[in-house]
């Protein structure tokens, strides 16, 4: 690393992280004076053409924007649909749906945790170094995966994509029957959930804090999943709400020159969304089981605020989505008919659910036949961006000033402070550029 002039490092391939991207620092007298995450992801038009189309459509349209997280788009699209129509989903309904989500929670937060986090923690490239070393390991990683994947194809009908959803309900709901096998497969990834909290609990966590308002749903007496009342957690500890359909009127998103991707602040201020953000201000809902998780991973009842013991946060949610789904399957009673009929009128609809990697918010204008006139999605990354260059800034800083990292040290080091906040992937090659600039 030269102390003159800049550098620039390439990497050719940020793995275990989703997207394409730079990252640009500039140092003046030894310090990060600037850090840009330069994201250069090619447009894709989910919004453009869900214009013209009819209002049953949007969910499995926007299935297609993540392969990992589909659930959350579908059932976001649903709950926009069904609020702009103006129908209620009764509460079977809505147990399936609250099921569905906690199998998509469960095989992707699972999947963050041991195949794109662990390996930064334990030295190794990625999972099959780590499956090395660590067999057993990975191996519970992809039970607990299957379990989550077991879920979706028996209620979507397939784990990618799911095709069983629709505006309304299901094409199909389940039997009691077909419920038994599930909930078997379930104890026993609860014992794995409970492992890999242990197993994460013994990592080794850089200090760092999260310098930015906290952002979730929040609903009445439970831990939100599937939907809830946007709410921000201050710096200073300050809380409140507003309603979804005012989601727009507080989250402002811009293009930025350095990157293709939107940035989003929350009343003009940096925030982050996902587990960090849920956990702090709805952690005290968690089951029995997840609270006496978080205490044996020393999460406690109050706010973590260091992105690095994201992941611990993680394993405690898989631990309640194992815990929530039993939950449902248990007291399961098939509902009267798998979907309600959600006639087209005109009107603008808002929903909003809690996507794994955090608060993703839909809005559909309709006109009186039901066609889609406007479309905005907004996803937890475009949110995150400032509060992961925010990161960045304050990692570097730390790497130059007082460990006195080498470049290659230095890169690994932002490359795991990305990492940290889990950005949703959406293509299969990576890469990072780091620039250092300076005097």
């Amino acid at each position: 690393m030269s102390h003159r002039g800049s550098r620039v490092l390439r990497v050719a391939s940020l793995s275990r992280v989703e997207g394409e991207g730079a990252l640009h620092l500039t140092v003046r007298e030894g310090r990060v004076s600037e850090a840009r995450l330069q994201i250069y992801e090619p447009p894709r038009f989910f919004e453009a053409f869900l214009r013209g189309r009819a209002h049953t459509e949007p969910p499995d349209i926007t299935a297609r924007v993540c392969g990992i997280c589909p659930v959350a788009y579908q059932l976001s699209a649903c709950a926009a649909i069904e609020d702009a129509c103006g129908v209620e989903i009764p509460s079977g309904i809505g147990q399936l749906r609250r099921l569905l989500y906690c199998g998509e929670w469960i095989e992707s937060q699972t999947l963050h945790i041991y195949l794109l986090h662990a390996p930064d923690f334990l030295g190794c490239d990625g999972a099959i170094d780590l499956a090395r070393t660590q067999k057993s390991a990975v191996e519970r990683g992809l039970r607990l995966k299957q379990a989550g994947n077991a879920i979706l194809e028996l209620l979507g009908g397939r784990a990618i994509h799911p095709v069983n959803v629709r505006v309304g309900g299901f094409h199909r709901s389940p039997t009691r029957a077909e419920l038994r096998p599930l909930a078997s497969q379930l104890r026993q990834a609860a014992a794995d959930a409970w492992e890999t909290v242990r197993w994460v609990a013994g990592f080794d966590f850089p200090e760092a804090r999260v310098d930015a308002d906290l952002f979730a749903l929040t609903s009445p007496g439970t831990y939100a999943i599937e939907g809830g009342t946007p709410t921000v957690l201050r710096a200073d500890g300050e809380r409140r709400s507003f309603p979804v359909r005012d989601f727009l009127d507080h989250v402002q998103e811009e293009h930025l020159p350095h990157s293709t991707a939107l940035h989003a602040r929350l009343d003009g201020r940096r925030h982050l969304t996902g587990s960090l953000a849920r956990f702090a201000l709805s952690g005290h809902l968690l089951s029995p089981t997840a609270l006496d998780a978080a205490d044996a991973a020393g999460l406690g009842k109050g706010v973590c605020r260091n992105p690095f013991r994201s992941i611990l946060v993680r394993a405690v949610e898989v631990v309640y989505a194992v815990d929530e789904a039993l939950r449902i399957i248990d007291s399961y009673e098939p509902p009267p008919r798998p979907y309600v009929e959600v006639p087209a009128r005109a009107g603008t609809g808002h929903g909003a659910t809690e996507a794994p990697r955090g608060l993703l918010y839909h809005r559909y204008v309709l006109d009186g036949e039901g066609t889609v006139l406007d479309a905005r999605l907004v996803p937890p990354t475009a949110q995150n961006q400032g509060a992961i260059e925010a990161d960045l800034r304050h990692v570097a800083q730390h790497g130059l000033s007082e460990l006195g990292l080498d470049d290659d040290a230095l890169t690994h080091l932002c490359e795991r402070a990305i990492r940290n906040h889990d950005p949703c992937i959406s293509c299969s090659t990576h890469f990072l550029d780091l620039t250092i600039d300076r005097d």
